[in-house]
């Protein structure tokens, strides 16, 4: 438990404090936030190695995974008030998947959310190379919209590369909120069966 205390707390404390600088202080924000994320590789890493992992751990990682997030879409939609709408159904599509997927791993007794029979949710959990591609893809792009509002960025050709990126990151993001959507749907159809089981 002393690594997760060590690694995942202060992962916290460093995501609470890159949303004190969000609105004025970009390079110190994105410092802060991507150690905050490298911090939760490391204990995840670590909890595995040491054989310290728990329930408790599991869920209050995904809880601070989302909070994070949730933090970083509220700024940008602040920034880009005509966008809004995207970032609200981003966030309500995170929260209400994650969520229910984790509802109903404590339903059924698994013990890792990170277990599906859906092929999708096998491949994007069992697959290391898979699930590191796709957040630190959506990360990416949701940062790079966050520094493109105060930064422009090197330029090629008179466009931005910052921006060339966000547009190559794009599909990226959006095949993520894809695999939420698969998430909402098979917890639901788990959650729907347990329901039925139990009024048998």
């Amino acid at each position: 438990m002393f690594i997760y205390i060590k690694y995942g707390y202060g992962r916290i404390i460093l995501a609470v404090l890159s949303f004190m600088t969000m609105r004025s202080y970009p390079f110190l924000t994105a410092f802060l936030y991507g150690t905050s994320g490298f911090l939760d590789a490391l204990d995840g890493h670590l909890a595995r190695t040491y054989n310290q992992s728990s329930r408790f751990g599991a869920m209050l990682d995904q809880l601070t995974d989302r909070c994070t997030f949730m933090a970083l879409l509220m700024c940008l939609s602040v920034f880009y008030p005509s966008w809004t709408f995207f970032f609200q159904m981003v966030a309500i599509i995170d929260i209400a998947s994650h969520w229910l997927h984790l509802h109903a791993t404590d339903l059924t007794g698994k013990t890792s959310h990170k277990s599906s029979d859906n092929p999708i949710l096998n491949l994007y959990y069992t697959s290391k190379p898979t699930l590191f591609f796709m957040c630190l893809g959506n990360e990416a792009f949701f940062g790079l919209l966050y520094l493109l509002n105060f930064w422009s960025g090197p330029t090629f050709l008179s466009i931005s590369i910052l921006k060339i990126f966000a547009v190559l990151l794009f599909p990226i993001a959006a095949i993520k909120s894809g695999i939420s959507i698969v998430h909402l749907i098979t917890a639901s159809q788990t959650v729907a069966e347990h329901d039925a089981k139990t009024h048998r």
